[in-house]
């Protein structure tokens, strides 16, 4: 069978774009001879439409995209995701044929932890559901059904399913795509069936979606991969007759068709198109494209987030403090990667308490990178600033208020900069200062996308040297610059302790005690969880950003704000 992964680049909400696209990229599959044509999980909507599954009037007009997909059929057969609604909304399949909707599957399992929440919007399918294309029995999953060992994948292939078919909205981390793979070639081994995976590539507000769309044979090896970070329309072939030759080698199977509960419901039998005798040639060797190493992978994740959420709200242009720290480099870099410099306008904003060094090396920055680039300085604003709370403020010694109103100061600019010319303000927050509350609400917090709100400041010196930023900035200590000779190691542990303590809190759920065993100091590890359980008011205000951990901040970590646990 000659299949087609639809690997696109979907928006949420797009209704006419998705079936535009949906139908481009079937045309493609059909010119290239696919007979069968697969896509993401609710390519109709895009991935995760959250809260307008609950409008009636999304759900009709989402279905009538589906049967006017399906009237676009001729010669090919497809699978498109879509909410199916019929008295409840399930997470759905279609197969189009011949012009119509042949048959409908819903999702069975719903996950409902990290950064899901189907449970809340649909109700799960009965069980497991076979096709017959072309006389192949195939087997068809979303997403979940098969991460879940067992049913309905397991069912589906002792039922006879020698193709099982998933799509998929599979959100990216590091290493997910190297995992999910593995976890899929070990299905296709015990269920020994081959497998045909295609997922979303592209941004969605915080999440985003690495494409690595899969064919995989009956002996769990890959055939085909497409690229990661990238639309692609994977054409190749798979032996659809392997599994049948393998099960006969396999004893297993047989005892476990013996207990297999049930019978799975045959939803359609659909005969694949004719092959034309002009059909382009099978692509020899199929393409199996390879996977990028870890720091080329993440920086290529962050570009493609910062790309489709500057162009899926409509954003010309980006503005952002260059201050000459690594945080700021490492976003204009991204920015100027992800949209070209003449997009990205760099504001340098020197106050009294600004080195030169600092300040020379973001005007070089910004030369070197040829984005247009503002000086703004704050020095009189902030006498403005002191002026007019001088008397309030009598008596006291200047202190963490005087040094926040630089960064307010910093953040209105860029703000009224964003109002008066449209651009989207970059903010350049890392995890580690995010975690620990190490910014200023309504100051350096202040913008409307935050690129590298989920990279650790020890990853964020990682890329910013595989990415070839300058050497004066990577080696220079950090500095917030608020205060004289001020230094971020004044008021935390050096960044490979806090990183490493960070893991263990915010990612991995750790107490002070199992952190201090791993050989961290006690105190060291209560300062560090006070400041993190401190400052979760401030994430709650923080802009979004791309999610490249297993437990971002945002849609991930999710704690109260007034909550006295761990507290004193």
């Amino acid at each position: 069978m000659r299949i087609a992964l639809a690997q696109l680049d979907l928006t949420v909400g797009d209704l006419a774009g998705n079936e535009e696209r949906i139908a481009d990229a079937l045309d493609r599959a059909r010119a290239a001879g696919a007979e069968l044509a697969l896509f993401p999980e609710l390519a109709v909507t895009g991935y995760p439409p959250e809260d307008l599954l609950l409008k009636r009037h999304f759900l009709r007009e989402a279905r009538a995209v589906v049967d006017r997909l399906a009237r676009a059929t001729e010669g090919i057969v497809a699978l498109v995701g879509f909410p199916d609604h019929d008295a409840d909304v399930g997470n759905a399949l279609a197969l189009l044929a011949e012009g119509e909707v042949r048959a409908v599957y819903r999702k069975v399992h719903l996950p409902n932890y990290s950064v899901f929440d189907e449970q809340r919007y649909f109700a799960p399918g009965a069980g497991g559901g076979l096709v017959r294309l072309g006389g192949v029995p195939t087997g068809l999953t979303i997403c979940e059904d098969l991460w879940e060992p067992g049913p309905p994948g397991s069912e589906e292939a002792l039922a006879g399913a020698t193709l099982l078919v998933n799509a998929s909205a599979s959100p990216y981390h590091v290493g997910k795509g190297l995992e999910r793979e593995r976890m899929l070639v070990q299905r296709a081994r015990d269920y020994r069936t081959s497998i045909a995976f295609c997922n979303h590539v592209g941004g969605q507000d915080e999440l985003l979606f690495d494409g690595h769309s899969l064919l995989i044979d009956a002996r769990g090896e890959v055939v085909a991969r497409a690229c990661q970070f990238a639309e692609e329309l994977l054409v190749a072939e798979l032996d659809t007759d392997g599994a049948d030759a393998l099960r006969l080698q396999d004893p297993r199977q047989r005892a476990a068709r013996r207990f297999a509960r049930g019978d799975v419901p045959l939803l359609a039998e659909v005969e694949l198109p004719a092959r034309e005798g002009d059909a382009p040639p099978a692509t020899e060797p199929a393409p199996v494209s390879e996977l990028l190493p870890e720091l080329e992978e993440v920086y290529a994740a962050l570009r493609l987030g910062l790309a489709d959420y500057v162009r899926k709200n409509g954003f010309e242009r980006v503005v952002l403090g260059l201050s000459g720290g690594i945080d700021s480099a490492l976003v204009l870099l991204l920015a100027v990667d992800a949209l070209g410099a003449e997009r990205v306008t760099a504001v340098v904003m020197p106050s009294p308490h600004s080195s030169e060094g600092t300040q020379g090396d973001a005007r070089a920055l910004a030369a070197e990178a040829g984005v247009e680039c503002l000086e703004l300085a704050i020095g009189p604003v902030m006498e403005a600033y002191e002026a007019a709370l001088g008397e309030v403020f009598a008596g006291r010694e200047p202190d963490l208020a005087e040094e926040n109103l630089q960064a307010r100061i910093r953040g209105n600019l860029l703000m009224a900069l964003s109002n008066k010319f449209g651009w989207l303000v970059l903010t350049t927050g890392n995890k580690s200062e995010t975690s620990v509350g190490y910014s200023t609400l309504y100051g350096d917090t202040a913008g409307g996308f935050a690129v590298i709100k989920d990279v650790p400041k020890t990853l964020v010196y990682a890329l910013a040297r595989h990415r070839g930023a300058p050497a004066s900035i990577i080696e220079r200590a950090p500095s917030a610059e608020l205060r004289a000779d001020q230094l971020d190691e004044d008021s935390l542990p050096p960044y490979s302790r806090l990183d490493a303590i960070l893991g263990l809190y915010v990612e991995q759920d750790l107490d002070a005690e199992h952190i201090a065993a791993e050989g961290f100091d006690p105190e060291e590890v209560a300062l560090v969880l006070g400041l993190v359980d401190r400052a979760e008011y401030k994430r709650r205000q923080a802009p979004p950003g791309v999610r490249i951990s297993t437990k971002a901040f945002g849609r991930d970590r999710r704690m109260p704000i007034t909550n006295r646990y761990g507290r004193s």
